[in-house]
């Protein structure tokens, strides 16, 4: 162990530990625009710049990249220090006066004004992009370009790299947001998105597939991670304090012997681009009632904000029973949970968005559950027109939707304008149930769900002795229905071990 002073205080390092990493365990600050935990420092900003004293002799050094090998005296803020800091700061501020880092480094040093002919630059040449490309990706795609005031970040001869595999790792490590793959890569960039939010949010390779996962432990990607496609990279083992990555672990497969079964697989939302005259797809102003549910949460990508492509609709349709009640896609039944999550939906649009006009088409409203009449006819007091009658297309007139109608209590044609379209899907069979059907040996009714031994006697039951359904992979329901039958088939299943 080494004893280093610094700014009077008096600490024992491991040898090689920088006077960085010394000040930061002190709690000192010490100002760097370039340098990464991550990555191998190399002093380019030299704001990190300290006087340090040896043998009675002083001198200035970068503190990110300078090794504690002996007793030094250290002091992070001298006269010296100070001053190469403040025209340090006074040039950055000069080249990149509209970035909040380094607005909030030069007044943290008292810089408010520069004598220099200030740029409009993003880019302060930190080098964190073309570091971490090289030495922790290893590719060594973009690089430091030109000499003196022509110095920038690109790509070799300026044109688009081969070796960029567009990972997105310089984008993401770049402070200021200078770094755009379009301008470094031809290739398609494709970002992961979250699935718990539908496609409305993106996520990392390592992520928390849902805010009340269990357990709430990250996962990592193995399709996209760079350390499993390519070897490389490794950040997440770097900063797990408590080492808990392991990239050896695999998936492991258990043969159980239970006595009863329940089978709770759920449903599939029909997909909507089956249906291509209502847009999905092709116009973003339409989503469907799982986008829009997540749009209105809280904990969704907007914190609950209703806004498509940065707007809050004044105009918004919600259609219903598509992919429902519908032959001719092979969904004859009714899902029934579609008209009360859009009424949900309209009564939140009415509450959040006071000023916004809300119109539905329906086929029928079954409002059948307890509380749902009542629930449906307070929706309506709030402002939400009710039209009867089945959208035929949606296009595009403007800056606005237009949706095309037949009123059938009418007996009409109607267009309504909208910024914003709710498509409730309906709920459909998952696609693997044939699969789990031939190997439980289950029935499958004409709708395609799990057949139960009887409608009435026997809801939860199958026609094999022990296995038993819940949900919506019996047929359509909403959410006291499937707890209903959960509870029913837990029973079943307790009984069933009870009498063994």
């Amino acid at each position: 162990m080494i004893e280093v002073t610094i700014d009077g205080q008096p600490l024992e390092v491991e040898e090689e530990t920088t006077i960085l990493e010394a000040a930061q365990r002190l709690g000192i600050p010490i100002p760097t625009l370039c340098y990464h935990p991550a990555l191998e420092p190399y002093g380019a900003c030299r704001l990190c710049t300290v006087e340090i004293t040896y043998n009675g002799r002083s001198r200035l050094v970068t503190s990110c990249n300078y090794p504690i090998r002996w007793e030094i005296e250290v002091q992070t803020a001298s006269e010296k220090v100070l001053k190469g800091r403040k025209l340090l700061a006074e040039l950055l501020l000069a080249r990149c006066p509209n970035v909040p880092e380094v607005q909030e480094l030069a007044a943290s040093l008292g810089v408010t004004e520069v004598r220099f002919e200030p740029q409009d630059e993003l880019c302060y040449l930190c080098g964190l992009c073309v570091r971490v490309c090289e030495e922790m990706i290893g590719q060594s795609a973009i690089s430091f370009v030109g000499r003196g005031v022509d110095r920038e970040v690109g790509t070799p001869f300026l044109k688009f790299s081969d070796d960029c595999i567009a990972c997105g790792a310089c984008a993401f490590i770049c402070p200021t947001g200078a770094i755009k793959l379009e301008q470094i890569t031809d290739k398609e960039l494709r970002p992961l998105l979250l699935e718990f939010d539908v496609g409305l949010a993106g996520r990392g390779n390592i992520y928390i597939p849902f805010a009340q996962a269990v357990p709430k432990i990250p996962v990592i990607d193995r399709e996209h991670c760079l350390h499993f496609t390519l070897g490389r990279c490794g950040a997440c083992e770097y900063f797990c304090e408590a080492k808990a990555i392991n990239y050896d672990q695999e998936d492991e497969f258990l043969d159980v012997e239970v006595d009863a079964i329940i089978v709770a697989t759920g449903f599939d939302p029909f997909d909507p681009t089956e249906m291509p005259e209502f847009g999905y797809g092709q116009y973003p102003e339409v989503m469907t009632g799982l986008e829009f549910e997540r749009l209105v949460s809280a904990s969704g990508p907007t914190a609950g904000k209703i806004k498509r492509n940065g707007k809050e609709p004044q105009e918004v349709v919600f259609i219903q029973c598509v992919g429902s009640r519908d032959a001719q896609h092979g969904h004859a039944y009714c899902s029934r949970v579609c008209c009360m999550y859009t009424a949900k939906q309209a009564h939140l649009v009415c509450e959040r968005l006071p000023d916004a006009h809300v119109t539905i088409f329906y086929t029928d409203i079954r409002a059948f559950g307890k509380g749902f009449e009542e629930f449906y006819d307070r929706v309506r007091r709030e402002g939400v027109l009710y039209r009867r009658g089945n959208p035929s297309e949606i296009i595009r007139r403007g800056d606005k939707l237009i949706v095309r109608a037949e009123d059938t209590l009418l007996g009409e044609p109607v267009e309504v304008e909208a910024d914003l379209v709710v498509l409730a899907i309906g709920i459909e069979p998952r696609a693997d149930t044939a699969q789990v059907a031939d190997l439980l040996g289950l029935a499958r009714s004409d709708d395609g769900f799990f057949q139960e031994a009887h409608p009435k006697l026997r809801p939860v039951d199958t026609g094999l002795e022990g296995i038993y359904l819940a949900g919506c992979c019996q047929s359509p329901k909403d959410i006291p229905d499937t707890v209903a039958q959960a509870k029913a088939a837990a029973a079943a299943a307790m009984i069933r071990l009870v009498n063994r």
